[in-house]
């Protein structure tokens, strides 16, 4: 899963990358979801939030990818849907992607030169 070059610099400052996952082991092996689940208690509480999970966190990640105009197929690989409509529910957060669809057209391109309608 791609990463932004932030993430990848706090993971690596942290001396974190061992391997393909973030969330292991020191011998590479995977967190169990109920030691995940435990860890993000603990660290919730340590930063004096209140309790929220993971699924706050998917939820704000789409959230802000759909509000930078990114692409619903683009958004529902990366957050792991199994279809297009639960990615659907996000993207009332981009209002201007009916407007950037039709300013394409605006546009007109050598390769859509000699296309005509009709």
């Amino acid at each position: 899963m791609p990463l932004t070059g932030r993430a990848l610099a706090a993971l690596k400052a942290h001396r974190h990358l061992r391997g393909k996952l973030v969330f292991c082991w020191e011998d590479g092996r995977p967190w169990t979801f109920v030691t995940m689940r435990a860890g993000m208690k603990r660290q919730e509480k340590r930063a004096g939030l209140r309790l929220t999970g993971w699924h706050l966190l998917r939820h704000t990640f789409c959230s802000h990818l759909a509000m930078r105009g990114a692409a619903p197929r683009a958004i529902q690989e990366l957050a792991g849907h199994a279809g297009i409509t639960v990615t659907q529910r996000y993207m009332h957060l981009a209002p201007s992607a009916l407007t950037d669809a039709i300013a394409l057209l605006e546009n007109r391109t050598s390769s859509s030169a000699g296309l005509t309608t009709g």
